[in-house]
């Protein structure tokens, strides 16, 4: 068949076309698509009431899926494999040309995240705006990356599913002992049962068991008024009543709301009873991680790694002090102080649902403080913003290691906490933090 020469012109202008077509471009990927990834997985934990010791589970795991990931493809960065012993080496791609690897990386945090939370429509409809994006940009590169996230998401989940979570879901709930006064009793107002006591049993990431840092025993029980642990009751009481007594404006008292972080706050209105959702002290703890990486403009890599490394400490300072909490099993200040003292009296903080030694807030912001110092430096200046979302304002740190002891002593400030629970709380977080720096050698 013969072509005319109008035909040959429109085959000559296609073929010039195809061959002059640009390749797709490649999906950029920056920090703040996983700042992103992760203040959605908070939004959906606030919104499920995840608590504390659970939230801290949650954020652990997708950020590892992500970081071994990550650290395949920068030799910056060293597998956590054997470091933490009962991880094994995650799947290796068949494939790794077409593979984005920052892309995997974050697609596998969101998928992990989404199997680890209740709303899994929220992170699925977050999730799938940002996957049309990338498709209609580089469907090869997308593919690719989308399915060995999945690939290593599978690896994660298989291997976090035999961290005991799901066996402790079953135990029975914790025996009070209605009889000993220096007991644990149910506090005001909702008085809920005893939030995770089989947490000490969840299989730990850094720490070589629950009980590794096992703290000295809290003062012995007496209310002997000569005694070290009625001058600690004492104490709460007389500083309680002392911040409130020109109003709840007074330093210690904007101290303590800002460092509440109750994920559950029972507010009771008449017969009616509902709850005010917040953060977790891990969580705000993940938020500071933000804003220092923020703050030093961390590229993508170096923002995971931060999540990641803190998010293994907050997770183990968890085990360690709810094993504490329910081995010493100790009163909270306001069931005593109400008993002999004042029974209208209330602590500014509502008081949360377990036993009281040693201060979550303290172990959590002690091994926290002490590896994203190590992360970023002793004297790191930062905004704290985390709260600003409940109403809270702005407050300015010199270091790490200043907001920690805030935060610890917020729980004093706050009237739940004895001075032990919050000193040597700290102290065994920071050993907590000091093991994580010394084990995880992360960078090469």
């Amino acid at each position: 068949m013969k072509l005319n020469k109008a035909s040959l012109i429109l085959l000559t202008f296609a073929i010039g076309f195809t061959s002059c077509k640009e390749p797709p471009e490649p999906i950029v990927i920056s920090p703040n698509h996983f700042h992103a990834s992760v203040d959605k997985v908070i939004e959906v934990m606030v919104h499920d009431i995840f608590s504390p010791p659970v939230a801290s589970r949650i954020f652990a795991y997708p950020n590892i899926a992500a970081y071994e990931i990550m650290a395949q493809k920068d030799s910056t960065y060293q597998s956590l494999k054997g470091q933490i012993s009962h991880l094994k080496d995650i799947p290796k791609p068949a494939n790794s040309i077409a593979i984005n690897y920052p892309l995997s990386a974050l697609m596998a945090h969101i998928e992990v995240s989404k199997r680890l939370i209740f709303s899994e429509q929220r992170i699925e409809t977050f999730r799938d705006s940002l996957y049309h994006i990338w498709e209609t940009k580089n469907k090869t590169e997308f593919e690719a990356s989308k399915n060995y996230a999945l690939q290593v998401s599978n690896f994660i989940t298989d291997w976090l599913n035999n961290d005991n979570y799901s066996q402790t879901r079953t135990m029975n709930k914790f025996d009070l002992d209605p009889n000993n006064e220096a007991r644990w009793q149910p506090t005001p107002p909702a008085y809920m049962d005893g939030l995770e006591p089989h947490w000490g049993k969840i299989r730990p990431f850094v720490i070589d068991s629950a009980s590794q840092y096992r703290p000295v025993p809290p003062p012995p029980f007496s209310m002997d008024e000569d005694s070290h642990f009625y001058k600690e009751l004492k104490e709460v009481y007389d500083i309680s009543n002392k911040i409130t007594e020109n109003g709840d404006e007074s330093e210690e008292v904007l101290i303590a709301r800002f460092w509440d972080c109750n994920p559950y706050v029972s507010v009771t209105r008449g017969h009616l009873m509902f709850a005010v959702k917040k953060i977790t002290p891990g969580a705000h703890w993940i938020g500071i991680t933000k804003i220092a990486c923020k703050t030093e403009e961390a590229d993508f890599n170096r923002t995971v790694f931060a999540y990641t490394k803190t998010s293994i400490a907050i997770a183990d300072a968890f085990i360690s002090c709810w094993d504490e909490k329910y081995r010493s099993n100790l009163v909270r200040p306001e069931t005593l102080i109400n008993k002999y003292w004042d029974d209208d009296w209330k602590p500014i903080l509502q008081t949360p649902p377990f036993p009281e030694y040693t201060s979550g807030h303290s172990v959590v912001s002690g091994a926290a403080s002490t590896v994203l110092t190590d992360i970023f430096g002793d004297n790191f200046s930062f905004l704290d913003d985390t709260e600003t979302a409940y109403g809270l304002p702005i407050r300015p740190f010199p270091s790490f290691n200043v907001a920690a002891k805030e935060a610890a002593m917020s729980r004093m400030y706050g009237g739940i906490h004895y001075r032990a629970a919050v000193e040597v709380g700290i102290g065994q977080g920071i050993k907590i933090g000091d093991l994580v720096n010394t084990r995880l050698q992360m960078k090469n």
